[in-house]
């Protein structure tokens, strides 16, 4: 489903609080109305979250853009009340996202390994008739069951807490009375276009020191060679020391890092632009593309962790760890896709909001 704005331009004669305040009440009422189908639904078996998908991604949406405001434009916001409401905002937002995630991971991977091992004569898969394809598809089945229901028990335990209950009360609250600073509430709008050039300018510097050079081309295979030590930690032409898995796992989550960083710089660029009704053309694509690089980068760290279970036999082993490179490779691919996109949204970040001071 497309993540699109939610809402128009906004006049120019307007305060930057009534365009704040206008902002997040319709954000705190899409959060109110969408909690109590989603905690209704989460009291069912677990993964029947998805039935109500339209609500649950209701609620994250509003989260999100909530949570984006009061950080960009967190000088205009009470700062105690700003920081409280972050806090419990992406403690919501990590709860939920946890078992539709799971779900989809097991989607992507059962996926991809029926897809390896598929015996269709029109063209095998390279692990068609591969002995522990089965028991590989079982295993991570199994982990991933087990994983999706821990979160769902989380989830029904906290929806139900006092934790929540003080969430939405402070999101009714915000609904009809935004906390803003006083000074600031009666400013013109384009007092907010500091802070919304300041997102646009961080996602461009984020862009500016991503790896390009390993996004060159469509084939990443080489990008699964090319992960030496951090800058500095060794010597030129010294033996790099071997690695225990938990170094493995360090080495990957480094590599991906600047790019799970871009994608949040993505957001907050595109919500700062959303406040001040300005076109953030292209970047709901740069969401999309980075959001398949995340969900194959956290699928590759699952089949990591399930190849090392104790005692799988080595046909299983090797069949979870050519499923972990096909992962690999969706990771290679979307930063590719991004490096293709990247170079025609960059240069109209900067005209939106030159647009609003006019």
């Amino acid at each position: 489903m497309t993540d699109a704005p939610t809402t128009a331009p906004v006049a120019r004669a307007a305060t930057a609080g009534e365009v704040l305040a206008g902002y997040l009440t319709v954000q705190a009422g899409a959060f109110l109305r969408a909690l109590p189908q989603v905690v209704g639904e989460a009291g069912s078996r677990p993964g029947a979250l998805p039935a109500s998908a339209q609500a649950a991604d209701d609620l994250l949406r509003a989260v999100r853009r909530i949570g984006g405001a009061l950080h960009t434009f967190a000088a205009a916001f009470e700062a105690e009340w700003a920081q409280e409401s972050r806090t419990e905002l992406r403690w919501l937002l990590n709860l939920l996202a946890q078992e539709p995630g799971y779900q989809r991971r097991a989607v992507r991977l059962l996926g991809a390994l029926d897809s390896l091992a598929d015996t269709s004569p029109d063209g095998a898969g390279m692990l068609a008739g591969h002995a522990g394809a089965p028991k590989a598809r079982a295993l991570l089945e199994r982990q991933l069951t087990l994983a999706r229901t821990r979160a769902h028990t989380a989830l029904l335990q906290e929806l139900r807490s006092a934790r929540l209950h003080a969430l939405a009360d402070r999101m009714t609250l915000l609904a009809g009375d935004v906390p803003l600073v006083a000074p600031v509430a009666a400013e013109p709008v384009a007092v907010l276009l500091p802070q919304t050039g300041a997102a646009l300018a961080a996602l461009l510097g984020a862009g500016e020191r991503l790896p390009w050079q390993r996004a060159a081309q469509a084939y990443g295979g080489a990008g699964l060679h090319r992960l030496g030590p951090p800058a500095g930690e060794a010597e030129p032409g010294a033996v790099p020391a071997a690695r225990t898995p938990a170094d493995a796992d360090a080495a990957l989550a480094a590599d991906d890092e600047p790019w799970l960083r871009a994608r949040i710089l993505v957001k907050r660029a595109r919500y700062a632009l959303e406040v001040c009704g300005a076109p953030g053309d292209g970047l709901a694509e740069l969401d999309g593309v980075l959001a398949r690089h995340q969900e194959a980068s956290d699928a590759a760290a699952t089949v990591a962790t399930a190849a090392r279970t104790p005692r799988i036999t080595p046909a299983t082993a090797y069949v979870l760890g050519v499923v972990h490179a096909d992962q690999r490779l969706e990771v290679e691919s979307a930063r590719y896709a991004f490096g293709r996109q990247w170079p025609g949204v960059a240069p109209g970040l900067v005209g939106p909001v030159a647009a609003l001071s006019d």
